[in-house]
């Protein structure tokens, strides 16, 4: 497998996905939402992006599988028809030449269960789908998994400033990682990469937590707990999506918990895949709360892990026991 040529049909992949979330976001936000069973938000821009990603991939890749979060059934239904037009016409934006029938089926292009294949893409089209919402922060978040390892993960982030240092400045950031080869941080209208690297704080007291802002994602009280004890004086950095991850992978923070709020919830793999692979090549650890890696061999869950905890590795062992404590573990 040549890791570089599937580095780059990700890379093409990821950016014209949020170009054209970008776009939804801007134009067609307060009329393309569409409620799920489950009753979360999904938008035009999930069903585009997903549809442009798994298109572009099976085109340019061999032997293709992917574990993705959506389906088209929504969108087949004759009540729906207004918000399947607009689907279509966000994906031919970035695809002209795909018919309204395909720009549709890409949607369900390769949904595998992960099981049965030693090589495949995992894909969130819109991970963090309330912040795109709320026009804040969301991410477009693709993986390779080999073997039960991810091998390669791109993150999208429109709407991140590109300096953390720069608030104002540019906007959209590429997170792109490759197993043994770093992680580097791009903007969407440039493709000059940038290396990057998580913190090298060793005092837990001088670390920045990162956690997610909708509270029914982590036990923010739990955090609070754990960043007392571990002398955290600094106010959590909230922000939605795999975009925690870009924050600590570049050294924004430190510490990034996702605590259960419940203990029947199990991790979807797409939540995390790419972030995964982003911080380990900018040279942090991922775990879960009892300290051991994510297990990525079980299909589209990760059935063997409660929780993740990131850190800058420097803090990790630290962290975990402070977890294990507040958790009664």
């Amino acid at each position: 497998m040549n890791l570089d040529v599937q580095r780059a049909c990700a890379i093409e992949a990821v950016l014209r996905a949020s170009k054209v979330c970008t776009r939804v976001q801007n134009e067609l936000l307060s009329e393309g939402t569409h409620t799920k069973a489950d009753a979360s938000p999904v938008t035009v821009a999930d069903y585009a992006a997903q549809a442009i990603v798994n298109h572009l991939l099976s085109e340019q890749t061999t032997d293709f599988a992917i574990v993705a979060e959506e389906e088209s059934g929504a969108l087949r239904q004759p009540t729906n028809h207004a918000l399947r037009r607009a689907v279509i016409n966000a994906v031919q934006s970035s695809l002209p030449t795909l018919s309204d029938i395909s720009a549709i089926d890409a949607i369900d292009i390769g949904q595998c269960d992960g099981l049965d294949r030693s090589m495949y893409w995992t894909l969130d089209p819109i991970d963090g789908t309330k912040g795109f919402l709320r026009r804040d922060q969301y991410a477009v978040a693709l993986a390779l998994i080999v073997d039960g390892q991810v091998e390669l993960g791109v993150l999208g982030c429109p709407n991140l400033p590109l300096d953390p240092n720069g608030p104002h400045g540019e906007r959209g950031c590429l997170f792109i990682a490759s197993r043994g080869k770093g992680t580097v941080v791009r903007g969407l209208t440039s493709a000059a990469e940038r290396p990057i690297r998580v913190s090298n704080i060793t005092d837990p007291s001088h670390a920045r937590l990162c956690e997610s802002v909708e509270k029914a994602h982590s036990s923010q009280s739990q955090s609070a707990q754990v960043a007392k004890l571990l002398g955290i004086e600094h106010e959590p950095h909230r922000i939605d999506s795999q975009c925690k991850y870009g924050a600590v992978a570049r050294g924004e923070a430190s510490i990034y918990l996702r605590l259960p709020t419940r203990k029947d919830y199990i991790e979807k793999i797409w939540d995390h895949a790419a972030g995964v692979c982003v911080i380990e090549e900018a040279g942090g650890m991922v775990s879960d709360i009892h300290g051991s890696p994510l297990d990525f061999s079980c299909g589209r869950l990760l059935e063997n892990n409660t929780g993740v905890i990131v850190t800058n590795k420097h803090l990790h062992a630290a962290v975990v026991e402070s977890v294990g404590c507040v958790l009664g573990l």
